[in-house]
């Protein structure tokens, strides 16, 4: 029967990123299970513990040993939730993926509902936290960020960043995220094609523990949009941009020279003290570097190989996906 469940993808595969929340896990396993059983499908729980300091690598391995849907990814140190969503998005099997924070802020109880909002035809369901239980700052600063993100990318979500989506296994699997860029995976994913909405979600205050939130990812966040807009344009093709704006700037210096030259040749101007010629040239010259920018990215960009930015210290359940980091679980300490 093992084998079985083994070869044969569940239902759903829940991902869950977790940084010392210890005390949260044991009940989140408790409420996904009740959820689970009784929708009646194959599951499994996919804990990815992002280095933490505390007990969580222990009590997510007994739950391995106790039900073997529950799988661990267990960092070297903290990476973050970009590359926790990575690493769990590549062991993930089922033909749905859910993913939820595990402070318990998120409710499993809402799976039902997203995944009917997305047999209507969608292919990612973000939760949007219509009533937040949250500090006023991080209120605030979601709502800021929400608005300028969607005004920027096009795609009308009030709730970019809630931990609790579901997505089509495909989406997942086309996705590459880092940095901070688990923020923006509803616009990488209608990017991509991908059909994108939202529903009202519950949002429970935090039980245990402290919010991970801080100030400085606001500022992140710009940067990160800044990114996301770039690569998915011009990702694998980067002369598109930089060739264009490398021809603009070449342009405006090469009419500037020659309006000059003729004035220097048929008016008989002098240009020593023309700072007109001064701003041609360097036009020239700034349009020639961003056309070799653009040409080094093409280079770059045929060359490249996709590496791992994390390190796993191990696997339970995956040793598949992960077998070298999984070869040897003697040597493990929470």
């Amino acid at each position: 029967m093992n084998a079985i469940m083994k070869t044969v993808p569940p239902d759903f595969s829940l991902v869950i990123p977790s940084y010392n929340e210890e005390e949260s896990l044991q009940e989140l396993f408790d409420r996904i299970t009740a959820v689970m059983a009784g929708m009646k499908k194959s599951y499994e729980i996919i804990f990815v513990d992002d280095g933490s300091t505390d007990g969580s690598g222990r009590l997510i391995e007994e739950l391995h040993r106790k039900d073997e849907r529950v799988k661990l990814i267990q960092f070297m140190h903290n990476y973050g939730k970009s590359a926790a969503l990575a690493a769990g998005f590549r062991v993930a099997r089922g033909t749905f993926v859910v993913t939820m924070d595990s402070d318990l802020q998120d409710d499993p109880g809402e799976i039902p509902q997203l995944l009917a909002k997305l047999e209507t035809g969608y292919d990612l369901v973000s939760g949007w936290k219509k009533v937040r239980h949250d500090p006023f700052i991080k209120r605030w600063t979601s709502k800021i960020y929400n608005y300028f993100t969607s005004r920027f990318s096009g795609i009308r979500l009030h709730d970019f960043n809630c931990g609790l989506k579901i997505y089509r296994r495909e989406v997942v699997k086309t996705m590459q995220v880092y940095g901070e860029l688990h923020r923006y995976l509803p616009v990488i994913a209608h990017r991509n094609g991908f059909r994108v909405t939202e529903i009202p979600v519950t949002h429970h205050a935090r039980k245990y523990g402290s919010s991970k939130f801080g100030i400085a990812r606001f500022a992140r966040g710009a940067f990160d949009l800044m990114t996301i807009s770039f690569l998915t344009r011009y990702k694998m093709r980067p002369l598109h941009l930089f060739g264009v704006l490398g021809f603009l700037f070449f342009l405006g210096g090469f009419v500037i020279t020659i309006l000059l030259t003729w004035q220097r040749i048929f008016e008989n101007r002098f240009l020593s003290n023309r700072p007109l010629l001064f701003l041609g040239v360097l036009l020239i010259i700034v349009g020639i570097q961003f056309f070799s920018i653009g040409l080094l990215g093409e280079m770059i960009t045929s060359l490249r190989k996709e590496s791992d930015y994390f390190l796993v210290r191990r696997c339970l359940g995956c040793q598949d996906i992960f077998p070298q980091e999984a070869a040897d679980e003697a040597h493990f300490t929470a």
